[in-house]
């Protein structure tokens, strides 16, 4: 009897709603019970960590410093490669434009096909310009500053003038001595029977003459490198200037455009629009020629004009471009009419 009642008092009855009854355990209802939500629990008192401190050796400062090194060249690595990638995308990026500005820029049709043909006419170097150009007209022993003076001086006389007449006298000139010096001190008539009957001799004369004391003055004898500097001496133009940076100092500024060049150039229509002037062609031929041809594209067509394309009755017949060449056609044409 006395071990029931105390089963009794440790556990005790309740009934639910759906009339069964259950056994609640005491210490289960005293914590559901609300009649004890005010009182206070005892709290369990927590651990407080015990911190070891001990003294850093030379080894843990060396590991710590090392670590840090590590730190910055990995940083220092990630930076790097970020820069690369930045390069990178920035060539790809500049290649891309390029290739837009590629596709954009006008070029004429069938041109290469053209200039392969004028080179295989021109292949056995035949015309006047070769072997009387102005690049053939200095003294064979003439020092480099005497033959740079020569090579403009030819340039100057060939304005106007057909290369035989241009090259006669230059051997001329360099028989009686040209230096500045002396031309600076030769009179203008034993100066104009030297250089006559070159077009506009007269004007030649002095146009020599000044240049020559230019340069005795501002550059001890010798010519400009620059294409600026030498178009702002007496007679001396764009076409000159360009041709003159590659015969005397073998350097390409640009194409030498003279009455050959500017002709060919329109009849080939190797230019957007007729042009008028030659230095309108120049910049039209510029545009689009690729650079590596500019050095001997003035050779080629001066050539090409003093042989077959002539300024009047050109020998469209003979020419290996009469099947693709513009004018060619034209011309076809008015004579069939």
């Amino acid at each position: 009897m006395n071990k029931r009642l105390k089963l009794a008092g440790l556990a005790a009855s309740r009934t639910l709603r759906s009339g069964k009854t259950t056994l609640v355990d005491a210490d289960s209802s005293e914590k559901t019970s609300p009649y004890f939500a005010g009182e206070k629990r005892s709290a369990r008192k927590k651990r407080t960590p015990i911190k070891i401190e001990h003294e850093a050796t030379k080894d843990d400062e060396m590991n710590a410093k090392e670590r840090e090194d590590a730190a910055v060249s990995t940083d220092v690595a990630d930076v790097k490669v970020e820069e690369r990638e930045v390069e990178n995308k920035n060539a790809e990026q500049s290649t891309d434009l390029k290739d837009i500005k590629d596709e954009e820029r006008w070029m004429p049709p069938n041109w290469e096909t053209v200039l392969e043909n004028i080179k295989e006419m021109r292949k056995d170097e035949t015309a006047p310009v070769d072997t009387m150009g102005c690049h053939k007209c200095t003294d064979r022993n003439a020092s480099p500053t005497m033959f740079r003076y020569q090579s403009l001086v030819a340039l100057m006389l060939s304005s106007q003038t057909k290369d035989q007449v241009t090259f006669a006298a230059m051997q001329r000139l360099n028989t009686y001595g040209c230096q500045p010096d002396i031309i600076v001190a030769t009179p203008d008539d034993v100066l104009g029977k030297l250089i006559h009957p070159v077009g506009f001799w007269k004007k030649k004369v002095q146009y020599i003459k000044r240049t020559s004391t230019i340069l005795l003055d501002k550059y001890d004898g010798d010519i400009p490198k620059t294409v600026k500097e030498l178009c702002e001496l007496p007679g001396v133009g764009p076409k000159m200037a360009h041709l003159c940076m590659r015969v005397a100092w073998g350097e390409v500024s640009g194409i030498g455009v003279d009455t050959h060049v500017h002709r060919i150039c329109n009849r080939l229509k190797w230019v957007r629009k007729p042009t008028k002037t030659p230095e309108e062609t120049r910049n039209e031929l510029e545009d689009w020629l690729p650079k590596p041809l500019w050095s001997e594209v003035n050779h080629l067509l001066v050539g090409f004009g003093q042989e077959t394309c002539l300024p009047r009755f050109p020998k469209c017949s003979e020419c290996l471009n009469k099947d693709i060449c513009p004018y060619a056609s034209k011309s076809g044409e008015k004579t069939k009419k």
